[in-house]
């Protein structure tokens, strides 16, 4: 099953347990991947929604960032527990560690030395990441590697 078809079955199964919560979420990730295929003027393909559900993820964890500066623990677990929903329809991340096995393996590959090979790194690791880690991530483990 795809994950549109499986937001359109949780999406049934939340109306049908009355959950309010998720059923917002799901009905909000649905909005978003339509609104991405109006634009685009089609379907997405499964790397594509799956972007679309990170995009709405990463909103989340900025608001939690603001939230937590602005002293709000009401809305903080709100936010905290959609972007829990989110994170279910999200593959695995992968860790810091992952990342900096596959940068440095990428590192080898191109003969980077310095920090200004940055961008030379980050060209041939970023298809490889794709869908997988952040890319602030991966930017900071990168220059983490190339400065030390």
């Amino acid at each position: 099953m795809g994950l549109k078809a499986r937001l359109q079955e949780d999406l049934k199964n939340a109306l049908r347990a009355r959950d309010e919560r998720r059923k917002a979420v799901i009905r909000l990730c649905l909005s978003a991947i339509q609104l991405a295929e109006v634009e685009q003027g089609g379907d997405l393909d499964e790397p594509s929604l799956v972007a679309v559900l990170q995009k709405e993820a990463r909103r989340r964890k900025e608001t939690i960032d603001e939230l937590k500066g602005a002293d709000r623990p009401d809305r903080l677990a709100e936010e905290e527990a959609e972007l829990a929903i989110l994170e279910g329809y999200l593959p695995r991340m992968l860790s810091r560690e992952e990342i900096a096995d596959e940068a440095r393996e990428v590192i080898t590959q191109v003969g980077a030395s310095s920090p200004r090979d940055l961008g030379a790194v980050m060209r041939a690791l970023m298809p490889r990441m794709k869908g997988r880690a952040d890319g602030r991530v991966v930017n900071e483990v990168v220059r983490e590697l190339l400065s030390g």
